[in-house]
Parts: C-alpha cells; structure tokens; sequence
C-alpha cells in the first residue's frame, strides 16, 4: 500500500459488500456500485493515464513532422518567351470594343417656375428636373487577346542564333528580328462635362424684390424688373434713352449688360440646362459567323441600362462572316516535323459588324477577325545564321503586316 497524509485518507470499503468486476480489478478507482462517493487520491485514473500520454505522443509526433516538412512549392504562371527550347507564343483572338458617345442633358426647373405663365406669359419653362440623353456616335475598335488553346514554339537549331523577338504581356508574338509596333491604349469610359458661364440669378436681384413677403410677389416683381429691362433696351436702340451712348462702343456695352440681366433673371423662371458627354464601352467577342445579339440598351431618359431592362431600347450588334476572304485549305490533317517547327502566324477571315436599333444603322465596317481565319506557318529555316528574315505581326489578329530578310551573297 502506498503512504498517505492525514488530510487524504485512504479509500476505505466494506469488506462485507460484494464488490462489482470493475471494482476489484481495479481499486484505486473504485466503481460508482460498491463506493457512491469516493475521495480522489491525487492520482489519475489508469485509464485516463493512458488517453494523456497518447494525446502527448501524437502532438509530439505531429509537431516534428511540420517541423521536417519541406517549404510549399512555389507555382509560377506560365509566361511565354525564349526558352531552352525555343521561342514559345500565343496566336491571338480577336475581340472588339464598341465605344459609344452619347450627351447628356439635365433640366432644371428655375425658382420661379410655377409663375412663368402667369407673369411672362411662357409656356416653355421647365416645370420639373429631368434628364435626356442621345447617342452621337459609335465605333468598333478590334483588339487581340491571346488563346491560351493556340500555343506554339519556334524550336531553334543548336546552329542557330536566337532571334530578338517582341512579345505583348499576354505572350502574343508580335515581331522577329525588329520593332514591335506599339499596342494601342484601349479606350475608357469617361465623362466630360461642359463649362457653361451662367450669371447669377441673385445677383440682380433687387432690394425690393429681396424684401418681398412670398415667392409670388418675388415671382411678380422680377417680371416687372425683366419688362422694364426690355424697355431700356428699345429705347437705346430707337434713340430714345434719356442717356445716349457717346459711340458704338458704348452703345454696345450698354446693350450687353442688359442682355446679362435679363438672362439671369429668365433663368429664375425657365430653368437652365447643363451638358454632359458620356463615353461607354463595352466589349464582345464573335464566335460564330452569323450572330445578332444585344449588346446594350438604351434610354432617352436613364441612358444605358442593363440588357435585360425593358425601359431601354435594345442595340444589337450584327457579326456576319465573309466566307470567301479567307477559304480553308483542305489538308489531311497530318503535319510534317518540320512544320511542327515552324512559325505560325494567322490569315485573318473577314466579317461585317454592325451596330443597329431599331430602324437606324449607327455603323457598319468590315474587319479582320483572327478566329474566322486560319492558321500558316512560316518556313523554321528562315531564322538561321544565313538569314536577317524580320516579321511584323498584328497585334488583334495575328496576321503578318510586313516581312522581308537579308539574304547574304
């Protein structure tokens, strides 16, 4: 028996209770049948021993593998270029961007509004704010994007030099042996707005319109200021002012400055009108050779609205493909090692796109677009130490512009 102290004495039984199977195996933890309420010794339970040393064991051993494990692989995209094995590239597809111009004009009721008819006797001042818009222009500017599907390398003999080649961000090949041409910025969407030089209304306010004890008697006393405006201005171009300009230029000051106050004032009964330009883009890409599909809608009074809207009106853009620009050759689809080799470059296919609502044609141009084409190649041998050959590609179709090589005497 072990020691115990006097504040934990030991577990005691009776002798004359039969002790339970679980209970006689194993006194230190007596079982709740033959003690209800044992005094704990200090000591774990056999059983609960055991689960605390394996849970220790199990973290130990899961801390030395972390520890062991070697740093995560770093995975890098793919990025095309020169390599040990080549010049590796991508063909491009050819997307479209159509800009659209449109104005818009806000209308804003003046302060005096409601009293335009009683006082002026005008029926066109603007009662309450709205906005109208107009589309002034469209125009449909093809750009390429590489087809991560249309990878290719131009292997280089061990006896052959490697070319200087231009390649777009996106791994489009764009020229060998020379300058790439500039890629063009695409365009934005974008919001101008239209300075227009307005008088203050309150500035020509007087002090008895100011003083005025509501908006009716304000709206009826800046009518009486705008007639008596209109008079001065008669009689100095009658000759009949009591003060005569000395010359014509004064004569024309004089006129300007009446021409300014009434402007203002008119402005607190017929509203004014401010002028926005807005700029929209938005993009597509044809895949198939007859297409009609809404690209945008379009309201007099929101502007462009989701294409799903009814409240706009739909603009669809009309892609037909011109079979005839571009006929593919008939192979048996088998290809030579040397022309796996060689480079590929695009014969763009051409297409109609236009863009329409309703009865009106806002544009319609025919371009080159890369995925109704096909793909040559270019003969690998051309990239040699004999040979200075310079290619110039499209950047939106991938099509050659220009080629023409040094061939040594």
């Amino acid at each position: 028996t072990s020691a115990r102290t006097a504040s934990q004495p030991p577990i005691s039984y009776n002798s004359s209770q039969k002790l339970s199977a679980t209970c006689a195996t194993r006194i230190a933890e007596p079982c709740a049948t033959c003690h209800p309420t044992p005094h704990y010794d200090g000591k774990l339970p056999h059983h609960i021993k055991i689960k605390h040393i394996m849970k220790r064991i199990i973290l130990t051993a899961l801390t030395l593998c972390s520890l062991n494990l070697p740093a995560q692989t770093e995975v890098e995209p793919y990025k095309p270029g020169i390599t040990e094995e080549g010049i590796t590239y991508f063909l491009p597809t050819t997307h479209l961007q159509v800009v659209v111009t449109a104005t818009r004009q806000s209308y804003t009721p003046g302060e005096y509004a409601p009293y335009a008819r009683r006082y002026l006797r005008t029926n066109d001042a603007i009662q309450a704010p709205y906005d109208e818009w107009n589309v002034t222009d469209v125009s449909v500017i093809p750009y390429g994007v590489a087809d991560k599907q249309q990878g290719y390398t131009i292997r280089l003999k061990s006896k052959t030099s490697a070319p200087l080649v231009g390649m777009a961000p996106d791994g489009r090949l764009l020229s060998i042996n020379t300058d790439a041409p500039e890629l063009p910025a695409p365009a934005k969407p974008s919001v101008v707005r239209e300075k227009t030089e307005r008088p203050n209304p309150a500035d020509y306010k007087t002090e008895e319109i100011l003083s005025a004890g509501s908006t009716a008697k304000m709206a009826e006393l800046t009518a009486a200021e705008i007639y008596d405006i209109r008079e001065n201005r008669s009689a100095l171009t009658k000759g009949q002012a009591d003060f005569m300009p000395k010359d014509g230029e004064q004569l024309r000051l004089m006129l300007a400055s009446l021409d300014t106050q009434e402007a203002a004032l008119m402005q607190l009964f017929k509203g004014t009108v401010s002028t926005e330009t807005h700029v929209f883009v938005f993009d597509y890409v044809p895949t198939s050779g007859h297409t009609q599909d809404v690209l945008f809608r379009f309201s007099k009074y929101f502007g462009p609205v989701d294409s799903d809207d009814p409240a706009g009106e739909p603009f669809y853009i009309n892609v037909r493909r011109d079979d005839s620009s571009a006929p593919i050759i008939a192979t048996d689809g088998k290809k030579s090692k040397k022309e796996e080799q060689d480079l590929r470059y695009v014969v763009p296919g051409n297409a109609t796109v236009s863009i329409t609502s309703g009865k009106r044609q806002y544009i319609s141009t025919t371009l080159p677009l890369a995925q109704f084409g096909r793909v040559e190649h270019l003969g690998g041998d051309l990239f040699n130490k004999k040979y200075t050959t310079r290619v110039t590609l499209s950047p939106s179709t991938g099509g050659i512009v220009r080629i023409d090589a040094d061939i040594p005497e």
